[in-house]
């Protein structure tokens, strides 16, 4: 096998920006995956070229010439722009492969614009890759591994790729790490619904924050574990075995059936700041908050109350709520929500619309059978521009007028005064303003407001949330075309279309046969 040019891709922009929530942060949002891969290809022997795509990065004068290959790392919402990339360097005679969730969740729909697409990826695969490296110009080549990979490649490792990122973070730099993949919990919306929990080598973990020692004085770590902690004292034992206490700074998802008050004592110690447990809904999922037995109002007494204990340790905690599940009805799950914003006003809550991400969880065929999958184009598949599922016990109108109602109560100035005066550390005081203020906050109401107004107002496209037609509204496609920017001109034609029925489709042909 010859030695090949490669270049990687992590998407962490959906297209070109430089906004100042971009410049300071879109950094420490890398993914750990691209860097693997990375590892894995110079084992392979080959040259290896990795970019984070923040948002600035001139990607067409910054990929180094005659590259050969080039992965591409997307989450959903970047998929046209990933689409854009792989048009415009196929034209160059560029083999394209693309990973990540998108290709997870819809690889038929990927494989019209890529030469590979990957699903769950091991070095097998990649190595596959690798020594097939041929254009496959009709349709491209989907592979993907049975499960996870046992072990991956630790930071020591992929420093060679991290570091050059974290040099785009001006302050605040998270350096990536994973101690498990899968998840033990089952949630119906979820990509790691059906995959099976593994903990990665403590070994590795330990190594890894040894080394990290010797790079900063006192490392921010964000572990991308699905939930991390699950086997809690091996993970603590791995960490104070590593350094004295408070040597760094960790950032955790990790679900409130984790977050006792012995646990978090623990973890305080050993340097945990921030929390992102999912509470999800005052209906669903008790399992993560052990509250499978609460009535909704007793599930928000506890849960505040678990909330604020947490906070008594720790300066930061985003609780992350989905909002449009099958479970709500009225306006008591909204109501709840007003209170627990009131009872724990030092919590940054998280509000996802539900969205139904292709082949990501089995409960999208459901979806897809009942008919209530809308085929928004994928740039706004990310939990908040658009619900890509008509609500069960709502109406359009008055499921938004519901959603403002509440982002707007959780954002307003009382809230945010509330908020500010009950978080202990400047930096989170100011975490938690400026996502208030910015796209997170005011610029989410503004956005859902002028979505009401057209589906007041705008025939058609109230038409289109009915699924009457399949015309996507000028409002979206502008949105778009402003957002690629001079991507647009590559972006593939039939692009911003997809079937939303795809998984169903294809469960139903392997049943026939």
């Amino acid at each position: 096998m010859k030695s090949l040019k490669i270049g990687i891709i992590d998407l962490v922009s959906k297209g070109p920006t430089n906004t100042f929530w971009a410049r300071i942060m879109h950094a420490n949002l890398a993914s750990i995956m691209p860097q693997v891969v990375a590892v894995w290809c110079e084992e392979e022997g080959h040259e290896v070229q990795l970019i984070c795509y923040t948002g600035s990065e001139k990607l067409d004068k910054e990929l180094h010439a005659g590259v050969d290959l080039v992965f591409i790392c997307s989450f959903t919402q970047a998929a046209l722009l990933a689409y854009s990339i792989s048009n415009y360097l196929r034209s160059k005679g560029v083999i394209t492969v693309l990973g990540g969730p998108h290709a997870r969740c819809y690889p038929d729909d990927a494989v019209k614009y890529f030469d590979y697409v990957l699903g769950l990826t091991d070095q097998s695969i990649i190595q596959y890759v690798l020594e097939d490296c041929k254009p496959h110009k009709m349709i491209g080549h989907y592979l993907s591994a049975t499960k996870q990979p046992n072990e991956l490649p630790g930071v020591r490792k992929r420093w060679k790729f991290i570091e050059p990122t974290l040099k785009k973070a001006p302050f605040i730099k998270i350096v990536p790490m994973l101690g498990s993949v899968g998840c033990p919990y089952a949630c119906s919306f979820c990509i790691d619904s059906v995959i099976a929990y593994q903990q990665l080598s403590f070994d590795v973990m330990q190594d890894d924050l040894k080394f990290l020692l010797t790079k900063f004085k006192k490392p921010v770590v964000g572990w991308h574990d699905p939930n991390f902690g699950v086997r809690f004292k091996e993970n603590m034992k791995a960490i104070s075995d590593a350094a004295k206490e408070k040597s760094f700074t960790f950032i955790a998802e990790s679900s409130l059936s984790i977050l006792t008050e012995d646990h978090v004592k623990t973890m305080k110690q050993n340097g945990f700041e921030a929390f992102l447990p999912g509470i999800e809904s005052w209906y669903e999922m008790g399992e993560k908050s052990r509250t499978i037995r609460l009535t909704p109002t007793q599930k928000l007494e506890q849960v505040s109350e678990q909330v604020n204990m947490i906070l008594r340790y720790v300066p930061y905690i985003q609780t992350n709520f989905v909002l449009g599940l099958d479970s709500d009805e009225g306006d008591e799950p909204f109501e709840l929500s007003k209170q627990f914003v009131d009872r724990s006003p030092g919590a940054f809550p998280g509000y996802s619309l539900l969205t139904s991400f292709g082949e990501a969880a089995p409960r999208n065929i459901e979806y897809q059978r009942e008919g209530r999958v809308i085929p928004f184009p994928f740039h706004f598949l990310n939990n908040h521009l658009a619900m890509n599922l008509k609500p069960k016990n709502y109406e359009w109108v008055t499921f938004y007028e519901k959603v403002i109602d509440l982002t707007e109560y959780t954002f307003s100035k009382k809230a945010i005064y509330k908020r500010f005066i009950s978080t202990s550390r400047f930096t989170s005081k100011w975490m938690n303003f400026m996502r208030a203020v910015s796209s997170e906050g005011y610029g989410r109401i503004r956005f859902f407001k002028k979505v009401k107004e057209k589906l007041l107002n705008d025939r058609s496209f109230r038409g289109y949330f009915e699924k009457e037609t399949r015309q996507l509204p000028p409002f979206y496609q502008n949105i778009i075309q402003k957002d690629l920017g001079a991507w647009w001109q590559w972006l593939p034609a039939g692009a911003l279309d997809h079937d939303e029925n795809a998984y169903l489709h294809k469960k139903a042909d392997v049943t026939s046969v």
